[in-house]
């Protein structure tokens, strides 16, 4: 009788502390209404799940197929350019010459003309700004 006692006030115990909320979900994906700090993580964790192999990736690339002097030609080319329009706020003009184009560059008493002519083509493009005199 002990026990039966005992299991049902075990029993009545359990019960009345026995709580219950109910479930919430919440999205994990930013594209479902989740959190847009996830979509980093998300995106990592495809990516590194992700085993094709883009055929075109390889085309795509910036160095691919280019060689180490032609890249030097490049850089030298963008920094003569460079320095051809740095020069232009001492009222100095002048012009370059690369592979494929040919760029003037005149000052004109504040009115700036820069003309490239694409040397495989023929055509030309020019560009003007007014209001443009050197810095004294």
């Amino acid at each position: 009788m002990k026990r039966s006692t005992l299991s049902l006030a075990s029993l009545l115990f359990l019960l009345g502390s026995a709580e219950a909320t109910e479930l919430v979900y919440t999205p994990v994906n930013p594209s479902f209404g989740g959190n847009p700090l996830n979509g980093t993580w998300l995106l990592n964790n495809a990516q590194a799940q992700n085993d094709h192999e883009d055929p075109d990736a390889r085309r795509s690339s910036a160095f691919t197929g280019t060689t180490a002097l032609q890249r030097f030609s490049s850089q030298l080319e963008s920094r003569l350019l460079s320095q051809l329009l740095t020069n232009i706020e001492n009222g100095n003009t002048g012009s370059l010459s690369t592979d494929s184009f040919l760029i003037d560059i005149i000052d004109d008493s504040g009115a700036l003309s820069i003309q490239i002519t694409d040397k495989v083509s023929g055509e030309v493009s020019e560009i003007q700004v007014n209001g443009l005199g050197p810095q004294q």
